[in-house]
């Protein structure tokens, strides 16, 4: 693989650690519904920092991502965005904006099943680590919150307190995870056999497949169809509401098209 850079901050240490095990969890669709940098989008757009166009095309990604799972198209298109709105924005004001989004949307949206995984792990001494493709910033906040050991997260260049609108290394995605990982382990003298990784995407399956105990949690269709012919495990925090889940899909798009229409409406005025 090839080597990237990633940053991994400690928010609570274990005081008794489990010698050689930790458990890593992704954060999207798996520890919470929906997408954690949509949030972070939509704040910045209450905030006035991008125009209805460009919000828009950010709920329509989120929906895709709550609908079907994570694209790869899609992940890159929202970083590409997201780059692109940060560039000279304070890290400060970031940090800020995370606990205000963890506090309004994102705390809300936390997996009641996933988070009782995490917490079993912490009881018995094994460190909790996020690994997303979140800003680190973001998932730190995410992190501190539930009472976790850290999180590893995509990292923004900043110069002067500002982003530049550039990352280092990439987006901690995919393969990267896997890497990210795999130092973490070297750091902390981890015995990956002996550790376990939660994701929702068939894109991780490069993490999952790094430890002895892959789980596959809300999985998307491919992982699914990877985690039943591998025997791992699968939690579905979603059932009980896939009744429902057509109705609420088309309740959720039909609601999202006739607010921008209203938006849309506003912004021309009324016909002459």
């Amino acid at each position: 693989m090839p080597e990237e850079k990633y940053v991994a901050v400690v928010t609570r240490p274990v005081a008794a650690p489990q010698p050689g095990e930790a458990a890593f969890f992704d954060v999207d669709n798996t520890l919470m519904r929906g997408a954690s940098l949509f949030h972070v989008a939509r704040k910045m757009h209450q905030r006035g920092a991008f125009t209805l166009a460009e919000a828009a095309g950010f709920a329509w990604k989120q929906f895709k991502f709550v609908a079907r799972g994570e694209n790869i198209d899609d992940v890159h298109a929202v970083r590409d965005s997201a780059l692109t709105l940060a560039a000279g924005i304070a890290v400060e004001d970031i940090k800020a904006l995370g606990e205000e989004v963890y506090d309004e949307m994102i705390a809300s949206r936390i997996w009641p099943g996933a988070k009782a995984l995490a917490e079993q792990h912490l009881r018995v001494g094994r460190r909790v680590w996020l690994v997303t493709a979140t800003p680190i910033e973001v998932a730190t906040v995410i992190s501190t919150r539930l009472g976790l050991t850290g999180a590893l997260g995509t990292v923004g260049e900043v110069s002067d307190g500002m982003y530049t609108g550039r990352l280092v290394g990439d987006i901690l995605h995919g393969s990267a995870k896997a890497v990210a990982v795999q130092g973490i382990a070297d750091e902390e003298d981890l015995d990956l056999k002996r550790c376990w990784a939660y994701s929702d995407s068939y894109n991780d399956i490069p993490l999952l497949s790094l430890v002895g105990h892959p789980v596959a949690i809300n999985p998307d269709a491919k992982l699914r169809r990877h985690a039943r012919d591998n025997n791992w495990p699968v939690y579905d925090f979603r059932a009980g509401r896939r009744a429902a889940t057509f109705g609420l899909k088309a309740a959720t798009m039909g609601g999202a098209v006739y607010g921008l229409w209203k938006g849309f409406a506003r912004i021309r005025g009324p016909r002459a």
